[in-house]
């Protein structure tokens, strides 16, 4: 009788620590899944803000292109590389084909400005002027947008990356996410020659 309660109590603490290990993993589980979620969430809600400030600005470009067709029409080259931009952003699904459009589209847009050099009436134009305004205000927007979605993706990434976060991730699915990166060379104005007759 003595060996079956030696036994039983045996069983019994045997049966107390594996309760309480899983107790303690569940205790440091359950917050780390949680706050992944909420990571995931956040990246998702600043990529939103990314994504409305990038559609107030291609919903912007028509209007101005517009503008300085009447200006300039015979500068076709640029237009045209601003509605190819514009049909890669329409078409683009992931953050790293948006930041490419969206880099096209910022590298012809600074063509475009530098042809608008060469009118000083269209300058001078009341709606080119206002919608110039509004793109540069769309632009101050969509740049603290990208930092604040950059800063948040390295959060989330960090906590994917870090211990046990990264035992959670794993088991969970949850996976790094892509910073929205502008390409080298798109924050240079380009140079346009138009040749001169001297």
């Amino acid at each position: 009788m003595y060996v079956k309660n030696q036994k039983g109590s045996a069983l019994l603490i045997a049966l107390i620590a594996i309760v309480a290990i899983v107790v303690i993993a569940a205790v440091m589980m359950v917050p780390k899944y949680n706050g992944l979620v909420t990571g995931e969430e956040k990246v998702d809600a600043t990529w939103a803000q990314v994504e409305n400030q990038l559609q107030r600005r291609f919903d912007l470009i028509p209007n101005l292109v517009n503008t300085v067709k009447g200006y300039a029409e015979h500068e076709e080259e640029v237009f045209t590389q601003i509605a190819n931009a514009r049909t890669e952003y329409g078409n683009a699904n992931t953050v790293e084909e948006t930041a490419d459009a969206s880099n096209d589209l910022s590298s012809a847009l600074s063509r475009l400005l530098v042809i608008v050099e060469n009118y000083p009436e269209l300058k001078a134009d009341v709606q080119f002027t206002r919608l110039m305004d509004e793109l540069a205000g769309t632009e101050n927007r969509l740049a603290v947008a990208r930092k604040d979605y950059n800063e948040t993706v390295q959060t989330f990434n960090n906590d994917v990356r870090r211990f046990p976060g990264n035992i959670i991730a794993g088991m969970f699915g949850f996976e790094k996410k892509d910073y929205f990166e502008i390409k080298e060379g798109v924050e240079e104005s380009p140079t346009i020659d138009f040749g001169s007759d001297d």
